[in-house]
């Protein structure tokens, strides 16, 4: 494996499209199907060993050196994806057949160049553009699809704000419209904390190419029973949905998820319905501009307590909760993502649960705490009790908080999954020196 640092701008981005005549099983051969990940964090890890598995040829790079899927690619870089010069010089390297964007701070502009040069972008460079903007993607859900949402107003100032605050009502919730995993939301729940919510938004946007000031959504905060996530397939089949996905978060972050979630019919009809409409809409999208379109779509909805059903947000990438696919269905998010970027079709037969019916599998998210380098030990007894399973990402250094491992189980309902799930965790003994 090599590292380098991207800083040359080519005369030119990818060229060459191979996607007509791609081959599989000799990632090492003359012409195998190269594939660029922009971005290489354990969800990138794990799809790049399937696409491996299909002897596809992969690249992962990332900000830093030793990321989890940079471990097992054939190569890896080390550059600022959101540096649009490092970027095209890093194309103009890999030539890349398929790029994988893993992470938001990419420099988007580039990724429709690459597209525009023949290169396919998961799942478009359209919706990876989309997806990162929550102005964009609410509209498109809500004014163009006519998916459910909650009441919501757009700000690009304080003064905006305060009126949108007012039209929604208090209370409320405001987020920068370019952001991640919780950061820069606030729960605002009278007039007088608005202020700091701007600033909180403003603190904890993605700044890349907002400029000085970002754009926010302020929505009501609607009565929130429980949220789904339902992993949707994009593939040369068609489109098809997961069994619906239940969770727990704290600070916006992920903790744990379970398969399949408890909701009745009509909730799953709902939820059904309007993961594969939104799918389908930005599908379309991709494909009205010459892209395709495939691959995994986490789309997150709110269920509230009078069983309505609203959209959220889309991630246009396997999601966090879906690391529970690796012990609850045959083929994983990941796997289901490297068949459908790779053109392989992906029906309803091939995202069928793989348990017994009544069965539930729940994944426990491992965050450690500490300054340092994370040791797992205890391991025997952490994995003794049957149908559990444990992934360590093998990030190579924690600095605060940071998620390393993920406990996996199945049990005879969510309760019993979630607590064995639960239980791997905390038998682990975990160092950080």
């Amino acid at each position: 494996m090599t590292e380098t640092n991207a800083t040359s701008i080519p005369s030119s981005t990818n060229s060459t499209n191979r996607a007509a005549g791609r081959t599989l099983g000799t990632p090492l051969g003359a012409q195998p199907t190269r594939v660029l990940f922009l971005g290489a964090g354990e969800l990138g890890k794990e799809v790049t060993i399937e696409l491996m598995r299909l002897g596809a040829w992969v690249c992962a790079a990332d900000s830093y050196a030793g990321a989890p899927a940079q471990q097992v690619a054939h190569e890896y870089r080390v550059l600022d994806m959101a540096n649009a010069q490092q970027l095209r010089a890093l194309f103009d390297d890999i030539q890349p057949d398929i790029i994988v964007p893993e992470v938001e701070a990419i420099a988007t502009s580039e990724l429709a160049a690459a597209a525009a040069h023949g290169a396919q972008v998961v799942p478009s460079a359209q919706i990876a553009a989309i997806c990162m903007d929550r102005e964009r993607l609410r509209v498109i859900a809500h004014e163009e699809l006519g998916l459910p949402t909650t009441p919501y107003r757009f700000a690009g100032s304080l003064e905006e704000l305060r009126a949108g605050a007012l039209e929604v009502g208090y209370p409320c919730v405001v987020k920068p419209i370019m952001s991640s995993s919780g950061h820069g939301q606030s729960i605002v729940r009278s007039a007088d904390a608005i202020d700091a919510a701007w600033t909180e938004a403003q603190e904890g946007r993605r700044a890349s190419g907002e400029g000085d000031v970002s754009r926010v959504i302020v929505e009501a905060l609607a009565p929130l029973d429980y949220e789904l996530t339902v992993l949707t397939v994009s593939s040369s089949a068609g489109i098809v949905t997961c069994a619906p996905i239940g969770q727990r978060q704290e600070s916006g972050d992920y903790r744990e998820s379970w398969q399949p979630a408890a909701a009745n019919d009509t909730v799953l009809a709902q939820a059904s319905r309007i993961a594969r409409a939104a799918v389908e809409g930005l599908v379309a999208k991709a494909t009205a501009s010459g892209e395709r379109g495939w691959g995994v779509f986490g789309v997150e909805l709110f269920v509230l307590t009078d069983g309505s059903v609203l959209f959220n947000e889309v991630s246009p990438r396997p999601h966090d909760t879906g690391m529970v696919t690796m012990i609850s269905q045959r083929l994983s998010e990941f796997a289901l993502h490297a068949r459908a970027i790779l053109g392989l079709p992906v029906t309803a037969g091939h995202v069928a649960l793989a348990m017994p019916d009544g069965k539930v599998a729940a994944s426990h998210a491992i965050v450690v705490a500490g300054d340092g380098e994370a040791t797992f030990a205890n391991m025997p007894s952490a994995l003794a009790e049957p149908d559990t399973d444990l992934r360590i990402f093998a990030k190579p250094e924690v600095h605060g908080h940071r998620r390393m491992a993920v406990a996996l189980a199945i049990g005879d309902n969510e309760a019993d999954a979630r607590a064995k799930a639960t239980r791997v965790a905390d038998t682990l003994e975990i160092t950080v020196h």
